[in-house]
């Protein structure tokens, strides 16, 4: 019996050096030899918080990300959009603020016209935010010597910055001057541009196909600062207030995305309020032969606005553009991270499998 005995216990020791499990207690053949119960170490669990650590998903799941964003965003908050655009364009000073603007433009030509310029501005955002966060990703990680886990506030501000210069010309330059063609147009009748395509085909038959790509230099600006600051300042907030890192797996509460986009979201809009003005202006003007345009470049027209407006109309839209855009990057940032963290579940899964 006491043969036997051995046999079993040395069965169960062998067990347990070959599956990482919690070691059961073995009891003594008789109590004088009874000894406390021993936890086993976990090769398994080791081995998985090593391969883990600092790991980060691919930049094809942060691009899916980014759309999901995008399109959360666009559908959310298009009459903000409408109304920053409209103030930007008021020289006259026909409204007295964001509310004084929306409740105007629905007065006089209706809600639908709150939603104009949905169509490219659904497509812009879902483009813009795939190459976002993809590619600066691929930016990220290329910066830290391909370790994609690793990161640091210098890396993830040019990280941003080079993927907002990228972007705008991309991007956000030609969808934005078909926006803004059609958000500057008033009533639903009788109007210039029928749609994004019309916009395009009218604009290249007037004026040229480099009108497109009006105002790219301000653009660029605003882009690349924006997304300097707000990679930068997400990162170092998720990592200062709740301990969250690429990689980790760790799901913030809703609450504290929320936040950390609203903060993170609104530091550009101001400090480059000017710049998109400027882009606006001249986005909006046409241009027809042998007429010499009102904005000849950024700086003339910043140049002109103070002159002919004052100083503070260069920040005109402000409140709009932070109503929008601080809530729009806290529901493109708790998107993104849900999807992310999904991602990041699925990969630890599918790891532990392999082992």
């Amino acid at each position: 019996r006491g043969s036997a005995s051995v046999a079993v216990s040395a069965a169960l020791n062998h067990q347990v050096e070959m599956f990482p499990v919690r070691r059961p207690v073995v009891m003594a053949a008789s109590p004088a030899d009874a000894s406390p119960p021993v936890t086993a170490a976990s090769p398994l669990k080791n081995a998985l918080a090593e391969r883990m650590k600092n790991r980060n998903v691919t930049p094809l799941v942060k691009l899916v990300a980014g759309m999901a964003g995008g399109l959360a965003e666009a559908t959310t908050l298009q009459p903000l959009d409408v109304a920053k655009t409209r103030l930007q364009l008021d020289a006259a000073g026909k409204y007295r603020g964001m509310f004084h603007c929306l409740k105007t433009i629905g007065s006089e030509e209706g809600p639908r016209a709150l939603y104009k310029g949905l169509s490219p501005f659904i497509v812009h955002l879902m483009l813009k935010y795939a190459l976002r966060f993809g590619l600066f990703e691929t930016i990220r990680t290329a910066l830290n010597g391909g370790d994609s886990g690793k990161t640091s506030a210098k890396i993830n501000f040019f990280s941003g910055l080079s993927v907002g210069c990228i972007e705008a010309t991309m991007i956000v330059t030609p969808f934005e001057v078909i926006k803004t063609r059609l958000q500057k147009q008033k009533g639903l009748k009788n109007l210039k541009y029928n749609g994004p395509v019309d916009v395009v085909v009218k604009v290249i038959r007037e004026e040229g196909v480099r009108r497109m790509w009006s105002g790219n230099t301000p653009t660029v600006i605003r882009q690349g600062s924006n997304q300097a600051f707000n990679f930068m300042s997400m990162a170092l907030l998720n990592e200062y207030l709740w301990d969250k890192r690429p990689g980790d797996g760790k799901t913030l509460d809703l609450w504290k995305t929320l936040l950390n986009g609203l903060l993170a979201g609104a530091v550009g809009p101001c400090m480059n309020a000017p710049v998109d003005v400027i882009k606006t202006r001249m986005m909006a003007q046409t241009f027809a032969a042998g007429e010499t345009p009102k904005y000849t470049g950024w700086l003339q027209t910043g140049q002109l606005i103070a002159k002919e407006e004052g100083v503070a109309a260069l920040w005109k839209g402000i409140i709009p553009r932070l109503t929008r855009l601080a809530p729009g990057q806290a529901i493109t940032w708790t998107v993104v991270m849900r999807v992310t963290a999904a991602f990041e579940a699925l990969q630890k899964e599918n790891d532990a499998d392999e082992y």
